[in-house]
Protein backbone atom coordinates (compact mmCIF):
# COMPACT_ATOMS: atom_id res chain seq x y z
CA UNK A 1 0.00 0.00 0.00
CA UNK A 2 2.68 1.91 1.08
CA UNK A 3 4.63 1.74 -2.30
CA UNK A 4 1.65 2.63 -4.68
CA UNK A 5 0.66 6.33 -2.62
CA UNK A 6 4.73 6.94 -3.07
CA UNK A 7 4.13 5.86 -6.96
CA UNK A 8 1.14 8.05 -6.86
CA UNK A 9 2.67 10.77 -5.30
CA UNK A 10 5.09 10.72 -7.76
CA UNK A 11 3.25 10.81 -10.93
CA UNK A 12 1.57 13.85 -9.21
CA UNK A 13 4.75 15.64 -8.94
CA UNK A 14 5.80 14.85 -12.20
CA UNK A 15 2.28 15.58 -13.49
CA UNK A 16 2.55 19.33 -11.97
CA UNK A 17 6.29 19.88 -13.36
CA UNK A 18 4.87 19.40 -17.34
CA UNK A 19 1.52 21.25 -16.66
CA UNK A 20 4.59 24.38 -15.01
CA UNK A 21 7.30 23.62 -18.04
CA UNK A 22 3.63 24.28 -20.21
CA UNK A 23 2.74 27.29 -18.56
CA UNK A 24 6.16 28.42 -18.89
CA UNK A 25 7.31 27.14 -22.89
CA UNK A 26 5.71 27.18 -25.64
CA UNK A 27 6.60 25.09 -29.00
CA UNK A 28 7.98 27.05 -31.75
CA UNK A 29 6.86 25.89 -35.31
CA UNK A 30 9.59 24.84 -37.53
CA UNK A 31 10.57 28.33 -39.25
CA UNK A 32 9.23 28.06 -42.81
CA UNK A 33 12.41 27.79 -45.50
CA UNK A 34 14.20 31.14 -45.79
CA UNK A 35 13.86 31.45 -49.59
CA UNK A 36 16.16 34.44 -49.63
CA UNK A 37 18.94 34.35 -47.45
CA UNK A 38 20.79 37.70 -46.32
CA UNK A 39 23.54 38.09 -48.07
CA UNK A 40 26.10 39.85 -46.72
CA UNK A 41 25.89 41.96 -43.54
CA UNK A 42 23.04 44.31 -42.35
CA UNK A 43 24.02 48.11 -41.34
CA UNK A 44 20.70 48.72 -39.13
CA UNK A 45 18.46 47.00 -36.52
CA UNK A 46 15.24 48.46 -35.74
CA UNK A 47 12.94 47.64 -32.66
CA UNK A 48 10.00 48.51 -32.32
CA UNK A 49 9.11 47.94 -28.44
CA UNK A 50 4.87 48.29 -28.91
CA UNK A 51 4.80 45.86 -32.49
CA UNK A 52 7.15 43.33 -30.38
CA UNK A 53 8.88 43.45 -33.73
CA UNK A 54 12.65 43.71 -35.12
CA UNK A 55 13.97 44.58 -38.42
CA UNK A 56 17.33 44.02 -40.14
CA UNK A 57 17.88 46.51 -42.77
CA UNK A 58 20.67 46.24 -45.28
CA UNK A 59 21.08 50.10 -47.26
CA UNK A 60 18.11 51.54 -45.44
CA UNK A 61 16.30 48.50 -47.21
CA UNK A 62 14.51 45.58 -44.73
CA UNK A 63 15.56 43.04 -45.18
CA UNK A 64 13.99 40.11 -42.76
CA UNK A 65 11.59 40.72 -39.76
CA UNK A 66 11.20 38.63 -36.31
CA UNK A 67 8.73 38.98 -33.85
CA UNK A 68 10.35 39.66 -30.59
CA UNK A 69 10.07 39.28 -26.59
CA UNK A 70 11.18 42.08 -24.12
CA UNK A 71 12.15 42.89 -20.67
CA UNK A 72 9.26 41.41 -17.66
CA UNK A 73 8.46 45.18 -17.80
CA UNK A 74 8.69 46.51 -21.16
CA UNK A 75 6.55 49.85 -21.20
CA UNK A 76 8.70 53.14 -20.96
CA UNK A 77 12.49 53.35 -21.05
CA UNK A 78 15.15 51.67 -19.02
CA UNK A 79 16.18 53.77 -15.67
CA UNK A 80 17.53 51.41 -13.31
CA UNK A 81 19.13 47.62 -12.35
CA UNK A 82 16.09 45.72 -12.19
CA UNK A 83 13.20 47.66 -13.65
CA UNK A 84 12.37 45.30 -16.56
CA UNK A 85 12.76 47.33 -19.15
CA UNK A 86 14.37 47.90 -22.40
CA UNK A 87 15.87 50.45 -23.08
CA UNK A 88 15.26 53.28 -25.48
CA UNK A 89 17.43 54.81 -28.25
CA UNK A 90 20.11 54.44 -30.58
CA UNK A 91 22.77 51.94 -29.75
CA UNK A 92 25.41 49.95 -31.55
CA UNK A 93 26.55 46.37 -30.96
CA UNK A 94 29.93 46.53 -28.90
CA UNK A 95 30.02 42.83 -28.44
CA UNK A 96 29.37 39.52 -29.16
CA UNK A 97 29.26 36.36 -26.72
CA UNK A 98 29.19 32.52 -28.17
CA UNK A 99 29.11 31.05 -25.16
CA UNK A 100 26.05 33.31 -23.50
CA UNK A 101 23.87 31.38 -20.72
CA UNK A 102 21.17 32.27 -24.06
CA UNK A 103 21.55 30.92 -27.08
CA UNK A 104 24.25 33.47 -28.70
CA UNK A 105 24.05 37.12 -27.60
CA UNK A 106 25.01 40.71 -29.28
CA UNK A 107 25.50 43.06 -26.84
CA UNK A 108 24.24 46.98 -27.23
CA UNK A 109 26.08 49.62 -26.02
CA UNK A 110 23.79 50.69 -22.58
CA UNK A 111 24.10 52.26 -20.70
CA UNK A 112 25.32 55.52 -22.66
CA UNK A 113 27.33 58.45 -20.54
CA UNK A 114 23.96 60.55 -20.20
CA UNK A 115 22.36 57.46 -18.14
CA UNK A 116 25.18 56.83 -16.09
CA UNK A 117 25.68 60.54 -14.95
CA UNK A 118 21.68 60.08 -14.44
CA UNK A 119 22.03 57.30 -12.52
CA UNK A 120 24.94 58.30 -10.44
CA UNK A 121 22.85 62.05 -9.65
CA UNK A 122 20.15 59.77 -8.35
CA UNK A 123 21.74 57.43 -6.20
CA UNK A 124 20.99 54.43 -7.87
CA UNK A 125 22.23 51.69 -10.76
CA UNK A 126 21.68 52.57 -14.48
CA UNK A 127 22.12 48.65 -14.98
CA UNK A 128 23.32 46.85 -18.17
CA UNK A 129 24.46 43.82 -19.78
CA UNK A 130 21.42 44.71 -22.51
CA UNK A 131 21.51 41.97 -25.43
CA UNK A 132 19.75 40.88 -28.11
CA UNK A 133 19.74 36.98 -27.56
CA UNK A 134 18.49 33.76 -28.08
CA UNK A 135 16.35 31.34 -25.52
CA UNK A 136 18.02 29.79 -22.18
CA UNK A 137 20.33 27.37 -22.81
CA UNK A 138 18.72 25.20 -20.95
CA UNK A 139 15.61 25.48 -23.14
CA UNK A 140 15.17 22.86 -25.19
CA UNK A 141 15.59 23.55 -29.28
CA UNK A 142 11.44 23.50 -30.89
CA UNK A 143 10.44 25.63 -27.42
CA UNK A 144 10.47 29.50 -26.60
CA UNK A 145 10.13 30.97 -23.06
CA UNK A 146 6.37 32.80 -23.56
CA UNK A 147 5.55 36.08 -23.32
CA UNK A 148 7.94 39.43 -22.28
CA UNK A 149 10.63 37.14 -19.73
CA UNK A 150 13.99 38.88 -19.97
CA UNK A 151 15.51 41.18 -17.50
CA UNK A 152 15.17 44.11 -20.41
CA UNK A 153 16.91 42.16 -23.40
CA UNK A 154 15.40 41.54 -26.92
CA UNK A 155 15.52 37.80 -27.46
CA UNK A 156 14.25 35.93 -30.32
CA UNK A 157 13.99 32.18 -31.17
CA UNK A 158 17.16 29.89 -31.56
CA UNK A 159 16.93 29.41 -36.09
CA UNK A 160 16.20 33.48 -35.68
CA UNK A 161 19.64 34.50 -33.63
CA UNK A 162 21.84 32.25 -35.33
CA UNK A 163 20.64 34.24 -39.16
CA UNK A 164 21.31 37.45 -36.80
CA UNK A 165 24.62 36.93 -35.09
CA UNK A 166 25.91 35.70 -39.04
CA UNK A 167 24.83 38.86 -40.40
CA UNK A 168 25.48 41.42 -37.69
CA UNK A 169 28.87 43.04 -37.48
CA UNK A 170 30.36 44.91 -34.49
CA UNK A 171 29.15 48.54 -34.78
CA UNK A 172 25.68 47.68 -36.13
CA UNK A 173 23.38 50.76 -35.47
CA UNK A 174 20.51 49.36 -33.22
CA UNK A 175 17.31 51.69 -32.88
CA UNK A 176 14.97 51.01 -29.58
CA UNK A 177 11.98 53.00 -30.35
CA UNK A 178 8.85 52.89 -27.94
Amino acid sequence: MMRKLKRLFLLLILATGVGLLWLYLERVEPPAPINVPIVGQVDRIIIEKSARKMTLYQNEKPVREYAIALGFAPDGDKWKQGDGKTPEGVFKINRRNQNSKYTLSLGIDYPKPEDITRARNGGYDPGGDIFIHGQPNKVAEGFKVKGDWTAGCIAVTNPEIREIWNVTPMGTIVEIRR
